[in-house]
Parts: structure tokens; C-alpha cells; sequence
């Protein structure tokens, strides 16, 4: 097989495989690494650059390798763009934190949300009690979007940090 061939088929498996093992076993949102987290991505990806290059230590070997890894990712957006099946597989939904005024704990626990982080959140929102919170959700993209008020709807957003000391493991 052509030495080049040869690069695209192992670049081609290792960002699938890649992909395959960070839905099910990681974080996809960037807002959300913690140290742990990036060391791990930095660790795999040491570990997988000879298996995707071979021996090849070339310049022109690191372009094919990389060009691939581009095409994937840009093919893999579209996909997920035009099928919502695929798009639902491989993107996480947004989850409720809080309903009008009321916690949903379960979310806040599977999320790894603590009591702490939430009334963070709230404070950089101008917002004081849960009482005020029509709806707070954890987005997609790691963000905490809260929209208050009775009579006067205001949406805000809240850049969420990984804190260490919620750390519990890579999810």
C-alpha cells in the first residue's frame, strides 16, 4: 500500500476511534476540561501521532495526516447538520437546572452541578434567590443560560468553570 494511502486510512481510524471513545467516555464541551481533562487530550494525542504517521516523519506525511483529520471533521459537521439522528448521537442536549424556581436536583447531580456553582452562576445573572429563576439550563456549548424575572424577561449567560474542588473524575 502507497505510503500516503497508508497515513489517510490510520489518521482516518485513529480520529474515529477518537471520537467514538470521547462521546462515550468524555467531555465534549471545551468550557467544562478541567487540568485532569487536558492532560488527558494532550497524553492521546502524544500516544496516537505514530499510529496515525507510521515512520513517516516527514513534512509532507504531517500535511496528509492532518488534511484528514480537517476532512473528517468537516464532513462529520455536516452530517451532524443535516441528519438529527446523527446529530443527537453525537451532541449532548441542553438540560434543565432550574424551572420556575424550582431545582431540578437530579440534573444538578448528574451534571456534577454543586449548590455553589449554581448561586455563582445566578449572582453573574443579577440574580439573588431560585425563586427568581424562570428557567436555567446548562447548555450545549457548557454555558449556563438564565432567564429571570415575572414581569420583565431578561436572559443572561454564565461561562461555566470546571471547579477543582467539584472534581469528582472524567465523566
Amino acid at each position: 500500500m502507497n505510503e500516503y494511502v497508508e497515513i489517510i486510512v490510520r489518521s482516518a481510524s485513529i480520529y474515529i476511534f477518537m471520537i467514538i471513545a470521547l462521546r462515550l467516555f468524555g467531555k465534549k464541551e471545551l468550557s467544562q476540561l478541567n487540568t485532569a481533562d487536558i492532560i488527558l487530550i494532550l497524553l492521546i494525542s502524544n500516544s496516537v501521532q505514530n499510529a496515525m504517521v507510521g515512520s513517516n516523519s516527514s513534512i509532507t506525511g504531517g500535511i496528509v495526516a492532518a488534511s484528514v483529520l480537517f476532512l473528517i471533521n468537516f464532513i462529520l459537521k455536516k452530517l451532524i447538520f443535516k441528519y438529527k439522528k446523527f446529530s443527537d448521537f453525537m451532541l449532548e442536549k441542553p438540560e434543565i437546572l432550574i424551572h420556575n424556581g424550582i431545582l431540578d436536583f437530579k440534573s444538578l447531580s448528574k451534571l456534577n452541578i454543586s449548590n455553589d456553582e449554581l448561586k455563582e452562576a445566578m449572582r453573574e445573572h443579577g440574580i439573588e434567590y431560585f425563586k427568581d429563576v424562570k428557567l436555567a439550563m446548562l447548555e450545549i456549548d457548557g454555558n449556563i443560560s438564565i432567564i429571570s424575572g415575572i414581569n420583565d424577561l431578561k436572559q443572561t449567560y454564565y461561562k461555566r468553570k470546571h471547579n477543582h474542588k467539584n472534581f469528582v473524575g472524567l465523566n
